[in-house]
């Protein structure tokens, strides 16, 4: 095993090779100080955004297919802003008038305030996560009576589902929207030192449009655990990792190999 690791190790050193140009399979920053246009400024890096999933409704008529009765549940469990969106769209379309009862379990902090956009904050009963999944599943175990509903996309991780099941919750999962590979077909003669992926869904993607993939000399930056194994599981070789100890981002990740890369000390 130890001759393995070494073998691939050595194969990835001899892949670091001078990083110009970032493709990020996400939509382009609003912030003006996001991390990742200081990241282009300090290293003269071109970096291009460019989703590769996207996001798709389910219409009302597919929705009831599922047979899931909204209001029969006390609490929501948000994990994304397409999640809360699809929630109160579905809502509205089928005249549901959400109880102020009703209790919101969020992810992260950001997600929560996210919800002031169709409810009054102050007003109902929120409970946040700190950053992951693990986070919230620890607030959720004080709120063992409550019967949850968990809006999700066709294709979702495991974890939550997987913890309220285990743990003996009541709840049901309901698919409100539907993640599909974008056209990036435009992309055909375009090649970038770098490309970074955020879930296996964006792997997915590229093979959609791009089935007959050679990486070459692309490295690949992968976030997450499950986003490098599907990376790993399409035959690739993931060249950054993040998130990483002393890297809790990818364009923390991104910094550490671009200085190496680029023999910048």
């Amino acid at each position: 095993m130890s001759e393995i690791k070494a073998k691939d190790k050595h194969a990835k050193d001899n892949r670091v090779k001078k990083v110009g140009t970032i493709l990020v399979s996400q939509p382009k920053p609003t912030d003006e100080k996001s991390p990742y246009y200081v990241l282009a400024e300090k290293y003269n890096l071109k970096i291009d955004f460019i989703p590769f999933i996207q996001i798709e409704q389910v219409d009302l008529k597919e929705f009831k297919k599922q047979k899931i009765e909204i209001l029969a549940h006390t609490a929501v469990i948000f994990t994304s802003r397409n999640a809360i969106d699809n929630f109160f769209r579905i809502c509205t379309e089928a005249k549901i008038e959400v109880p102020a009862e009703m209790k919101y379990f969020c992810i992260t902090e950001q997600t929560a305030n996210y919800l002031q956009k169709y409810i009054v904050i102050r007003k109902r009963k929120i409970f946040v996560g700190k950053k992951t999944a693990s986070d919230l599943e620890e607030v959720i175990k004080k709120h063992k009576t409550e019967k949850f509903l968990y809006p999700c996309s066709d294709i979702r991780k495991d974890d939550i589902p997987m913890f309220l099941s285990q743990n003996g919750f009541t709840f049901s999962e309901a698919v409100f929207y539907k993640t599909v590979a974008s056209d990036l077909s435009h992309l055909a003669d375009v090649n970038y030192d770098i490309i970074t992926f955020f879930s296996p869904s964006g792997i997915s993607s590229l093979f959609v449009n791009f089935p007959d993939f050679e990486q070459k000399a692309t490295r690949i930056a992968a976030f997450g655990p499950t986003t490098a194994k599907a990376v790993h599981d399409a035959g690739l070789i993931l060249d950054v990792e993040a998130p990483l100890p002393n890297a809790p981002s990818m364009t923390g990740a991104l910094e550490i190999y671009i200085k190496k890369a680029n023999n910048i000390k």
